[in-house]
């Protein structure tokens, strides 16, 4: 692809992967979804996200079978450890469960989902030996807001945190206030989960509008084309829509090549404006 991601390890990624979110949980759905993820890592999306949550472990394992047939090495495999898995007593044997279920020997990325109630240092910790034991590359966090990031930068491992999850699209910006500007300023990349939104009126306002339709007409692309370029447009931040039929992802590939200019940018702002104050973080 050529839209990329450094993350601060070093590691480079495609701006554009694959999120799995409810894939691998319709049996009947199975062969579809592989089908899909293999057409996305042919296009280029080789970064595929998942989670031990997902499913029960299901989504994990329908990503371990699409992968089965890639080289690892072009692979960056990301899923996340449960708030009640994340201290010293399961983090480790939670990750093995992982491992097992990917068919890899390693994750390239492990995040840590969400806040819980285990000590944020003890975590931290875990996280640190599973690096150190090969079993992940890097590390990162997911749906923390500005007072847990400021808790994790406080900790003396705090800055090998490579990445925070969030939910971001055109039409959810309030990371963009104080959230985001942090992240920066640590040298922190923006994972967005659900960057087409996820459904309801919210994902129709995206779809429907015109000013994104206009722009999609203007390079004679999709709208979801237009939406991902968006989210992608810093150079710092990762989109991981979902899609669990081939011609959706390759739809979602495709946005790769379109390359908005100031203009659209100022018009998607006047349709979709920043945020002026704090806003809640949404947590999937």
């Amino acid at each position: 692809m050529k839209n990329t991601v450094k993350l601060s390890n070093g590691a480079v990624v495609p701006a554009i992967g694959q999120g799995t979110w409810y894939i691998g949980e319709t049996a009947s759905k199975r062969a579809q979804e592989i089908d899909a993820i293999r057409s996305g890592i042919g296009a280029g999306m080789t970064l595929i996200d998942t989670a031990e949550m997902y499913g029960s472990g299901l989504s994990e394992k329908i990503v371990g079978e699409a992968i089965s047939s890639t080289d690892r090495k072009k692979l960056f495999i990301v899923s996340k450890v449960l708030p009640s898995n994340a201290g010293k007593k399961n983090m480790e044997r939670s990750c093995d469960a992982t491992l097992e279920r990917l068919g890899t020997d390693h994750l390239d990325l492990y995040l840590y989902h969400w806040r819980g109630s285990i000590a944020l240092a003890e975590t931290v910790a875990c996280l640190e030996e599973l690096k150190a034991k090969g079993k992940i590359r890097a590390w990162g966090v997911s749906n923390f807001d500005t007072s847990d990031m400021d808790e994790l930068f406080a900790l003396p491992s705090g800055k090998n945190c490579a990445v925070n999850q969030v939910l971001y699209h055109l039409g959810s910006r309030g990371i963009e206030f104080d959230l985001l500007p942090r992240m920066r300023r640590h040298g922190v990349a923006l994972m967005a989960y659900c960057p087409l939104a996820q459904a309801g009126t919210l994902r129709r306002g995206l779809f429907e509008n015109e000013t994104v339709a206009a722009v999609a007409q203007k390079y004679g692309c999709d709208v979801t084309q237009v939406l991902l370029a968006w989210c992608i447009r810093d150079g710092t931040t990762i989109a991981i829509p979902r899609s669990s039929r081939k011609e959706h992802t390759l739809l979602n590939a495709g946005a790769d090549t379109v390359q908005l200019d100031a203009q659209d940018f100022i018009a998607l702002d006047k349709a979709f404006p920043p945020p002026t104050h704090k806003m809640p973080l949404d947590i999937e």
